[in-house]
């Protein structure tokens, strides 16, 4: 079975001075539809950077980018706008959410990009609502939203293109520990239920458990993926050029 994003040998860099800041050493990433992988490690260890190439927002200096058995290295702009809108959700770590527009409409002017009926998006809107809790507040705006609640919009709207890949960069920096457990358990229960490749950055490792695998960059190389729970379906190790170097397998030192 191919995986839903697949990185191979991937390598990004930034100019630096006069020389070159290496974001990305050679990272190697394989997440399975249904897969929930966590991504810890230190501020500028590359987490940002491997999204941002995985999301294709970043074009990667060498290696591949597959996302749903298509080949996104070659493809043109506006192929990977199309690419993007149709198989990848992004979870920002601020909603960013329209001031203006009510939590349906948030996720309706997605579908109205992506040239899709109206009618069938606000039925579609209102069910992911309802999906992450929200139904009785489809018609409310930001201001009169939680900071849990905007999270959960976001995760919505995500979720409106019908993605097959799912990245998630720290979705809960700005909420207190109840409001955090809950967004990470929606998660759990929408990469089961969408059948998502979930790959999620965080720092909060009280809610590995609730993952299938995690796995350590740093200085831009991604350890050794180790299974969180020995039940876990997907329990193959993640493919890493580094693995050959036992300082970057953090998460087998780690306790849950």
């Amino acid at each position: 079975m191919n995986p839903a994003l697949n990185l191979v040998n991937v390598t990004l860099e930034y100019p630096d001075g006069d020389s070159a800041l290496k974001a990305l050493d050679a990272v190697d990433l394989r997440v399975d539809a249904g897969e929930f992988f966590s991504l810890v490690g230190p501020s500028g260890s590359g987490k940002s950077s491997l999204l941002a190439v995985a999301a294709t927002l970043v074009r990667p200096g060498s290696g591949l980018v597959i996302i749903d058995g298509m080949d996104a290295t070659g493809l043109k702009d506006s192929e990977l706008t199309s690419l993007r809108r149709e198989k990848v959700g992004i979870i920002f770590q601020q909603p960013n959410l329209l001031p203006s527009l009510t939590a349906v409409e948030q996720l309706i002017i997605g579908d109205h990009f992506r040239g899709k009926p109206t009618a069938g998006a606000r039925k579609r809107a209102t069910e992911l609502l309802d999906v992450v809790g929200l139904g009785p507040s489809l018609n409310k705006r930001p201001h009169q939203l939680s900071g849990g609640q905007r999270q959960r919009v976001n995760i919505a709207r995500a979720l409106m293109g019908q993605p097959r890949v799912l990245l998630v960069d720290e979705p809960t920096a700005a909420l207190d520990h109840e409001r955090s457990e809950s967004i990470v358990r929606l998660l759990r229960r929408v990469t089961d239920e969408f059948a998502t490749a979930t790959v999620m950055v965080t720092h909060d490792t009280e809610f590995l458990p609730l993952t299938d695998s995690v796995a350590t960059m740093r200085d831009g190389r991604l350890g050794v993926g180790v299974p969180v729970s020995p039940t876990s379906p997907h329990r193959h190790p993640r493919l890493a050029s580094s693995a050959r170097e036992p300082w970057l397998r953090g998460p087998t030192q780690m306790s849950f």
